[in-house]
Order: C-alpha cells, then structure tokens, then sequence
C-alpha cells in the first residue's frame, strides 16, 4: 500500500512513573522521582530522541488518592511548570498540558500557555477540557455545573484565550535600540469581550511566537465534547478498543469539524496505547505479573463478568477450561470483552489473560516492538488513527524499548518520519496558521 502521510506520536507523562500502579517499585526506578523534575526531563529528551511530535501531559486537580497507601496519584506536581522544565532541555518535541475550562479563568490560562509558546519557540498546546468530577469543584469550593453550562463556557473560554493570544498584533513588537521603539502601540489593543459565562478587557502582553499561537486539543468523547473539538480543537486525544470504534469516533469528530465549516483533514484523531515492550510474549507478561502484584487476582471478578463465565481464584495459574470457553461470550456492556475472550481461547492462563492488560484504559502491547508496529500501522492504514499516544508500562526503560524497538520498525515501513522537519508544533502536526480568532466571538 502506497503511503501518503505517516503517523503523529505523543508520548502520555502522568505521574512520572508509568502507566502501571507498581513502577514506582520496579527495579532500576528512582521511587523519589515523582519529585523531580529532573527525571521528567530525561524522559522527554528519550522522547525527542525517538522524534515523538508531542508530550502530552493530562491533570486532574481532584482531593482522591484512594489507594495513596500503595500507590503513587496519578497526575503531575504541575503540569505548566514540569513543562517549563522541559521546554529549556528539548528542542523540537511539542508540549501539550490539560487545562480545565471550568474552574480557570481564561486570562491566566491564555498566560500561561502563550507564555510557554514563547518560552518553547512555538512548542506548546494546550488540552481543553471541562471538568466533571465533585472532587475537583470541592476543591474550588464549589459544585459541578450544569453539562449545558460546562460546554457553554468551554466554547466562550476556547474563543476568549485565542482572542487574548491575538490581542498582541504579529508585527507589534519592534525592539529597535536605534530607534527607541519597543512595540507598536497601534497593534496591541483591548479586545473587550463578554459573554455569558466569561469576559476580559484584555490585552494580553506576550507577543507571538514562531508558531503564532499554541495548539488546541481536546480529550473527550461524549456528543458536546464533539461540538467543541470540532469547532476548535487541531488535535483529538482519544480513547478505543477496536479499530471500528476508533473508526467511527474519528469520523465523528472530522463531521462535527465539517459542520463548523472546518476542513475535516484539519482534526487529527489520535488514541491510546499502553505498551509493555520486552524479547518476546512470555517475558512480557512476567513483567507486567511483577509489576501488577497482587492486583491481577482482585481483577477475577471483572473478568468473570466479560466472559460471562465463573472463574475460580484457586485456579488462578491454569487456563480457562474448554468446557467454560465454549458457553462464554463477550460483555455487551464492555468493548474490551471481545479481546479478552479472544485472548482467553488461546490458552493463557487467568493470570497471564490479565497480565494481557485486557481491563486496561487502552488497548494494550505485550510483548516485542513488531507487534506494537503492526497494531499501529493497521489502525492507521485503515482509517481508525492518525496516531497514538503511548504510555509505557514503567517510563524508566519503557520510553527507550519503544523509541529503540518500535520506531525503527515504523520508520523502516516509511510509516513514521525520520526526522523532524519543523521546530514548531504546528509544522509537527500539519496544523493550520491561526493567530487570534478565526471568527467573531460568538456564545
């Protein structure tokens, strides 16, 4: 098949650990490097070495770590300024961080990320999103708002911060010693806006860096979460377990940027990955079995519900019998229970069918870097991805297995790109110029 575009990679930085709740105790893991940001650095250089387009880094201000006993939260100490970190330790790699819609004011979030855009030189995207959770309001000492009001912020917040991004003319900043002009005066203007949920005076004072303005992206998958990818965002941060569900979400995103008058090539929809990249299966899943502990035989339970089967916990270590296997069928309920099952009539046993990452967030790679390359160029040649952002089991040696296992594989399919051909995120991404609203500010 002849190959006429190639595929976008970001690489997902929660904790710092990895994606599995027991890196923070695997071997060779620094467990004070939730700490430091130091580590987060190297991460991102492992990255840019294996030409990632992007960082991507979600956040999550909520008060529950239920299982903090054991295990590490889930999210960053701050995702702006783990950015700013790495933004002076990288060169090409875009930097995309979450910030919530609903509880920021759009003033410090357009700060913020211009303020990193510059600091980065044109590097920086920002993942608009609202907020859903109780514990993230107690926080703020409030409650969740309404869906309509959520969403209905979220679009005046979207189009407020690109509004204050432009607020600050392209050829306003003169800097000339021999003159005395610092900017022009005439190009920075208030821009006075107000909306129903949201307002500013403005302007903001940072001027535009070599991409203009950072990115939009958005992460979400419900039908007003498709209104306001599709009307603003570049770049979909997706979630879905077969290449048909992946398919038809993309669709449905490229449609909702259609309807907004949009090019529908303009969105790029990119889901997860979770990666566990070792010689071959076997040493794979006793990896992920060392990493999980005990946490693979509190999952039976689960599993007996995708399967539709009971399962016995004293025979954790045997496969499932023939007998059980011929009556089981795939949870309506659950996307992933088709793959489980599929797993399951292989002849695994119910720890290694778990250890398989069957009731993970994302579909998930056990074993060597060609099967992660196949996954990967089947979704994206049939139409279910533009990319992936991946999220190794332990970030310590999981980044480098798929930078050194994976990407060649890609690259040598002419799947992936050599090199960076940009410095900017905007030229990684194929992105459109913008710089201020393309549009009136509308609520």
């Amino acid at each position: 098949m002849k190959i006429d575009k190639q595929m976008l990679i970001g690489l997902h930085l929660g904790n710092g650990y990895g994606s599995q709740s027991g890196a923070w105790r695997f071997p060779g893991v620094d467990p004070k490097s939730y700490t430091s940001f130091d580590a987060r650095v190297k991460q991102a250089q492992a990255a840019e070495r294996g030409k990632f387009q992007f960082l991507f880094l979600p956040d999550g201000p909520g008060a529950v770590m239920a299982d903090i006993d054991t295990d590490a939260p889930a999210f960053n100490l701050d995702v702006m300024l783990t950015l700013a970190a790495v933004a002076r330790e990288t060169k090409y790699i875009g930097l995309v961080a979450t910030g919530s819609t609903t509880f920021n004011e759009p003033f410090n979030l357009a700060r913020q990320f211009k303020a990193l855009d510059v600091m980065s030189h044109g590097r920086a995207g920002w993942n608009a999103i609202t907020s859903s959770g109780e514990d993230v309001a107690a926080n703020y000492g409030r409650k969740i708002p309404s869906s309509a009001d959520r969403y209905g912020r979220a679009h005046e917040v979207v189009q407020l911060i690109q509004a204050l991004w432009g607020s600050w003319g392209k050829d306003a900043w003169v800097h000339n010693q021999q003159s005395g002009q610092f900017a022009k005066k005439d190009q920075i203007a208030p821009i006075n806006l107000q909306g129903k949920f949201v307002s500013s005076s403005g302007p903001l004072y940072i001027p535009p860096s070599e991409q203009g303005q950072p990115i939009i992206f958005h992460a979400g998958g419900s039908p007003n979460a498709h209104r306001l990818a599709g009307r603003f965002a570049n770049v979909v941060i997706g979630s879905a377990f077969t290449i048909e569900d992946a398919k038809d979400q993309r669709n449905t995103f490229k449609r909702a940027a259609e309807s907004f008058g949009r090019d529908p090539d303009e969105i790029k929809y990119i889901p997860g990955l979770m990666t566990t990249i070792a010689k071959d299966r076997r040493a794979a899943l006793d990896r992920r079995i060392r990493l999980s502990g005990d946490f693979l035989l509190q999952r039976i339970g689960y599993l007996q519900q995708m399967l539709g089967v009971p399962l016995n916990a004293l025979r954790f270590n045997e496969p499932i019998s023939k007998s059980l296997l011929d009556i089981a069928r795939p949870s309506y309920y659950d996307p992933r229970s088709a793959n489980a099952l599929k797993i399951a009539r292989e002849g695994w046993s119910i720890r290694d069918i778990l250890a398989h990452g069957v009731i993970d967030y994302h579909p998930v790679i056990v074993g060597p870097g060609i099967e992660a390359a196949n996954h990967m160029q089947e979704w994206f040649e049939t139409g279910a991805a533009d990319g992936f952002w991946i999220s190794p089991d332990v970030n310590a040696d999981g980044i480098g297995a798929f930078v050194d296992e994976v990407v060649p594989i890609l690259q040598e399919r002419k799947l992936f790109h050599q090199d960076y051909e940009g410095k900017t995120l905007r030229e990684h991404l194929g992105a459109p110029n913008q710089y201020g609203l393309t549009h009136e500010f509308k609520i």
